[in-house]
């Protein structure tokens, strides 16, 4: 069969590998003119680089490619496909996991997995955290392990197949740089769950309108979480089916908000097993992962927290609400033009030992304008562009026991390659204070 590769990034590569090995006829094509290509692999790069992609007998296209792009260049739409499609095709276990939502999806997929090693059960995790899904089948995965994926909007606009549990956290409005709109953005999402049958499960977050209308598209057995139906905070302790699974203070991520991602993990993975103490223990050692409010250090008496993965405002308003100790913010980036005005009230009205917040990026001007239509005045603009000027600036305003959270609530593009990027170069400036 005579494939095309379309995007060479990370997912790109994962599918070179797995259909090249099967021995199939591969080009790679890619719109950036300089990636390096695997020997006696031919490509097509550079802007024109859909040109013939229509003459392939199937075209598997990278997350990042939106599939309007590749009907645009006429290509028929049964020869769309994925690298994630591909894996739950030929995948040796049906018993996988999948978890999307806005913000929570990476913590909530390792707590999930945490759990079932606890609980002593062979779990791979992967998809759009850590592993591309097709890499995933390089391991001896057995009809009897467990997969958990991570699955974005990207990876799950064209899904055609739907994982035995689906968890669909929060979602509110993301990504409309992409989108043509919320509705394409929810309907995406709503493929996790869309091609499941009346024999697999549906999780969903009970106090999300949008969470709710996602797992109604579904046939299978539906139960939300953050309420009696399935794990749901109670008396200062996280409960499921009237047991106790453990203490609010037992958990060891920082924030309410994740006690929703700890209620969808324990709800997803009480479907699999009911060893209390297994999930118990993982909620009590799990600290978080990279670039999600990770304590970095504390030098002077200040307290600095990276929450670069914050790429939207709903996540820096979590952040901002996990910190009780006085904040210095840095906020801002490449401006999506998403509506800002929902956080500037919320700034004026929720949040608490808000001392100061550092405006930076693209995005300064409009939401300076929006702070001041909301009558938030303790903000400034920061005209730096590197990260050690940027903590500079925040340090002026703090003193001994404040915290300085770089919270950006925007992409890094314009300032930096990627949210990785941004987070551990803030780790290296502040570490080099």
């Amino acid at each position: 069969m005579k494939i095309a590769i379309v995007g060479f990034d990370r997912e790109g590569r994962a599918s070179y590998d797995y259909f090249s090995a099967r021995g199939h006829s591969i080009a790679v094509f890619d719109q950036n003119p300089n990636v390096v290509l695997p020997k006696d692999v031919s490509g097509v790069l550079g802007d024109s680089y859909l040109q013939t992609v229509k003459n392939y007998d199937l075209v598997v296209r990278t997350p990042s490619l939106h599939p309007s792009q590749l009907l645009a260049a006429h290509v028929q739409n049964d020869k769309i496909w994925s690298g994630t499609n591909e894996f739950l095709k030929v995948c040796p276990t049906k018993n996988i996991i999948g978890v999307t939502g806005t913000k929570g999806k990476g913590t909530t997929s390792s707590l999930i997995t945490k759990m079932l090693e606890k609980a002593g059960k062979t779990v791979w995790l992967g998809g759009n955290i850590g592993i591309p899904a097709l890499d995933m089948l390089k391991n001896d995965i057995k009809p009897d392990d467990w997969v958990v994926l991570e699955l974005s909007n990207f990876q799950l606009i064209d899904l055609q197949s739907s994982p035995h549990i689906a968890v669909c956290l929060l979602v509110v409005p993301e990504h409309l740089d992409w989108h043509k709109d919320f509705k394409e953005y929810a309907a995406a999402k709503q493929n996790i769950c869309a091609h499941q049958t009346t024999n697999d499960i549906a999780v969903y977050f009970a106090d999300n309108a949008t969470s709710k209308h996602i797992a109604m598209a579904s046939d299978a057995i539906k139960i939300p979480y953050y309420s009696p139906n399935g794990a749901y905070v109670k008396e200062d302790a996280v409960c499921i089916d009237n047991t106790k699974v453990c203490e609010l203070k037992d958990i060891a991520l920082l924030g309410k908000h994740n006690w929703q991602n700890v209620c969808a993990a324990v709800t997803a993975t009480w479907q699999v097993t009911q060893d209390v103490a297994a999930i118990a223990n993982a909620i009590k050692e799990f600290t978080g992962l990279e670039h999600r409010i990770e304590f970095v250090r504390e030098k002077d008496g200040i307290a600095f927290y990276n929450d670069s993965f914050a790429t939207g405002l709903h996540a820096t308003m979590a952040a901002l609400n996990a910190i009780k100790a006085p904040k210095i913010a840095i906020i801002g980036g490449y401006d999506r033009l998403l509506p800002l005005e929902h956080f500037g009230e919320y700034i004026r009205k929720e949040v608490k030992n808000l001392k100061h917040i550092v405006l930076v990026g693209d995005s300064k001007d409009r939401t300076a304008m929006m702070l001041k239509n909301a009558g938030v005045t303790n903000y400034s603009l920061c005209t730096a562009r590197t990260m050690p000027a940027i903590i500079k600036d925040a340090l002026s305003y703090a003193t001994t026991g404040d915290a300085v959270v770089l919270s950006p609530g925007f992409a890094s593009f314009g300032m930096f390659n990627n949210f990785e990027e941004r987070g551990k170069l803030f780790k290296q400036a502040v570490k080099a204070l």
